[in-house]
Order: C-alpha cells, then sequence, then structure tokens
C-alpha cells in the first residue's frame, strides 16, 4: 500500500462492532460507528479539497446510493453510485456499483459493480470488523475511479457532460 494511502486511511476512524443487517441488537451500534468514520473521512476530504463523494442510506442503513465524481483535464465527471450491505458484512465488503458504466470497461461485474483490486480483498478481510463504508471509498472505489475514469475518457467512452441549466 502507498504512502499516500497510508495516510488516508491513518485518518479514517477505524469501527468496532462486528455486526451486519442481520444482527438486530448490535446493527444499530455498527451503523452509529460507519456513520462517524463517512462523516470524518468526508470532513477531511474536504479540508484537503479532495471531495469527491456523497453518501445517504435508506432507514435501515442496509441500502446505500449517491453520487460520486472524479476531475479530469479540470472537468467534473459525476456518476450515481449504489450499493447494499451484504449480509455477511463485515466479513464481506460492500459491493459498489456504478450503475452508467455497466458493461463499458472490463473492471467490473455485471450490474455496474466494480471489480476491486487484488490488494483490497485480503487488505478488508485482514482488518475485519475495523474497515467499514469509508474505507471501501478509499480503498475501493477511490483508486478504481483514478484508474478507470481517464482511461474510459481517453477510449472516448465516457463523454463529458455540461450541467443542465435549470
Amino acid at each position: 500500500m502507498g504512502d499516500e494511502s497510508k495516510k488516508t486511511l491513518s485518518k479514517i476512524p477505524l469501527l468496532k462492532t462486528k455486526a451486519g443487517p442481520r444482527d438486530k441488537e448490535l446493527w444499530p451500534q455498527r451503523l452509529k460507528e460507519e456513520y462517524i468514520s463517512l462523516i470524518q473521512y468526508v470532513q477531511n476530504n474536504k479540508k484537503t479539497d479532495n471531495d469527491w463523494f456523497k453518501l445517504e442510506s435508506n432507514k435501515e442503513g442496509t441500502r446505500w446510493f449517491g453520487k460520486c465524481w472524479f476531475i479530469h483535464n479540470l472537468l467534473k465527471y459525476e456518476f450515481d453510485i449504489e450499493f447494499d450491505i451484504p449480509v455477511t458484512f463485515p466479513v464481506t465488503a460492500p459491493e459498489i456499483a456504478i450503475p452508467e458504466l455497466d458493461g463499458k470497461t472490463a473492471k467490473m461485474y455485471r450490474g455496474g459493480k466494480i471489480c476491486l483490486s487484488d490488494h483490497f480483498k485480503p487488505l478488508w478481510g485482514k482488518n475485519v470488523p475495523k474497515f467499514g463504508i469509508a474505507h471501501a471509498m478509499a480503498l475501493g472505489l477511490g483508486p478504481w475511479l483514478a484508474v478507470e475514469v481517464p482511461d474510459l475518457i481517453e477510449k472516448g467512452v465516457i463523454k463529458y457532460k455540461e450541467k443542465e441549466q435549470s
């Protein structure tokens, strides 16, 4: 893992509660830790002018959705993102999807789920239950966007869209 990743990780609070959505007793506590960790990560990103996603969840905290964006050649490319919390969470990391890019890159599974690096899964596994959604964004989605989006732009697969004037 690179120094930049380690620096980012050091600023994301680790989680303590080993619970998934089926764990009626402990899931609310885990969810609270997830929100605290995510809020801290987003605040750190804003402080360093590196804000790149917005997330919200359903009331139960089992379905997440939002937007992520990537700046390339001073243009902002924005994508909808979504994922469900797996029933085996936090042992299993969430599979983040970018539906509009489904089928546009080999680094993706059906439904637009991003293909995470070979480094991510073992790292996640070693860090159960300490890693959470913020870590999946920082170590999964962030690096994926950094590699894939410029490549897809260069190949002409992704085109820049001007914001619609309302």
